[in-house]
């Protein structure tokens, strides 16, 4: 399919593609000594989140993201990509965890949303999300995160709140799915792929309205230049004091509300 005739919709069904990267192959490509890091310290361990420690040419780093199965019974494990509170509280536990030993925090965004049954909601599922949004906000190391296949709703942005959001090209983030769009707005699942177009979820779209910082080629090169911009990026932020990670991070979600809103936040 060339580019010129790919529609939004395709990129959807590509970012979904059970065959597509996923945590752990870039954890295998990218990085050396992963160690896993288990549970919440409260109920559970949600293994549709991936979080450990590693080191990335020589740097100590936290790693964090979600997991999604290729097979009927990966899926089942990792419940679709869909974390439950107790893995977003995993997920902070080790962000608290790298701001005291000083490691950079790179999250990996792949899911559908978080998971919405019951049980998730009974244990504290938009609490759990919220929580990430405030500890993130305000972390004083560098935060990179990237989206590699969907990155829908609350689920993705309670791993996105960094100094620099990348997606690959045929990555989608929204706060939805196309799907649940069009059956809020007209009634009809059906005009999921006319939804996609009105959202403007792709990366090309995110990056034109200055809501992602870059795009990511996919192929064979995607690895090597997702080795040399993480380089880059942590040389620079590394730089930077807490406080002026902090700070800079806070006008860049503020800056984005303004785009909204008719106004530039500061």
């Amino acid at each position: 399919m060339s580019e010129k005739k790919m529609t939004a919709y395709d990129r959807v069904k590509l970012a979904r593609a059970a065959d597509r990267t996923n945590i752990m192959e870039y954890i295998e490509a990218l990085f050396e000594d992963f160690l896993e890091l288990h549970g919440d310290r409260l109920y559970r361990d949600d293994p549709s989140i991936v979080g450990g420690i590693a080191t990335f040419h020589g740097i100590p780093v936290t790693i964090i993201g979600q997991r999604k199965g290729r097979t009927t019974e990966e899926n089942i494990r990792f419940n679709f990509g869909m974390t439950s509170p107790e893995g977003y509280r995993k997920a902070r536990r080790l962000m608290e965890q790298a701001e005291k030993f000083g490691r950079p925090i790179i999250t990996f965004i792949d899911t559908p949303g978080a998971y919405p049954g019951i049980e998730a909601e009974s244990n504290g599922q938009s609490n759990a999300i919220a929580e990430n949004l405030a500890v993130m906000s305000r972390l004083k190391v560098p935060i990179i995160a990237i989206v590699t296949g969907e990155g829908s709703s609350g689920g993705a942005l309670a791993l996105g709140v960094a100094d620099r959001v990348w997606m690959l090209e045929n990555a989608v983030y929204s706060i939805l799915s196309p799907e649940g769009f069009a059956s809020i707005i007209w009634k009809d699942a059906s005009r999921a792929a006319e939804a996609s177009t009105v959202m403007k979820i792709t990366a090309g779209e995110l990056k034109e309205l200055e809501l992602i910082d870059g795009v990511i080629p996919e192929g064979n090169r995607s690895f090597p230049i997702l080795d040399s911009l993480l380089v880059e990026t942590l040389e620079k932020l590394r730089k930077q004091s807490g406080a002026e990670l902090a700070n800079a991070r806070f006008r860049k979600f503020r800056r984005i509300d303004g785009l909204f809103d008719g106004k530039r936040g500061e």
